[in-house]
């Protein structure tokens, strides 16, 4: 099975002031978002991670977790070479194939590649405080249950976004509300 999260901010304590999350202590949160990873994602899953992964220990807290991660580093991923080891990590912004494709990326965009064909962009970074765009979804623990969410939810959720076509003369009228093409993989 497929998964996507951003943000989960591992022993950073500061992310509680920063955000609404419901643990008293960064211990607390640290063990909350492993419990509720871990009761969804087994352990020959795909992770997708769109980075913030945590403050530090990065290797520690990957090595508690169910499934491959596939790491997009964000703007607190500073690790050491042995930290980069626990997971596969992939560039700024990376192509999940699939039908529609999906474009993830830390940090939400406006236009992606293709996206005027109907693929979809996972983001993170803005802790669920951006409004909907297109076929865009925020993944972030904050915005999402403070768990990974699989790629079947990302379907049901952007399913029901209506459609914003970019403005632009160069590519043809495409239906306003769209369902698309989707091609779930088995749960």
């Amino acid at each position: 099975m497929i998964w996507f999260t951003s943000d989960t901010h591992f022993d950073h304590q500061n992310i509680l002031k920063y955000t609404n999350r419901p643990w008293a202590s960064v211990e607390d949160m640290n063990e909350g978002l492993i419990a509720n990873w871990n009761a969804v994602v087994q352990k020959g899953d795909v992770v997708y991670h769109l980075g913030d992964f945590a403050f530090r220990r990065h290797a520690y807290f990957a090595s508690r977790l169910n499934g491959h991660i596939n790491l997009i580093e964000g703007s607190h991923d500073k690790m050491s070479g042995k930290d980069k080891k626990a997971f596969t990590i992939l560039g700024p912004m990376h192509a999940v194939s699939g039908d529609p494709d999906i474009i993830i990326c830390h940090y939400a965009m406006r236009v992606w590649p293709r996206s005027h064909y109907g693929t979809w962009h996972l983001y993170g970074h803005s802790h669920g405080t951006l409004p909907p765009h297109g076929y865009s979804f925020d993944v972030g623990v904050d915005a999402v249950w403070f768990s990974p969410v699989s790629w079947n939810q990302v379907a049901l959720k952007i399913v029901d976004v209506e459609f914003e076509a970019p403005v632009d003369p160069r590519y043809p009228p495409i239906n306003m509300i769209r369902t698309p093409n989707i091609s779930l993989p088995n749960d």
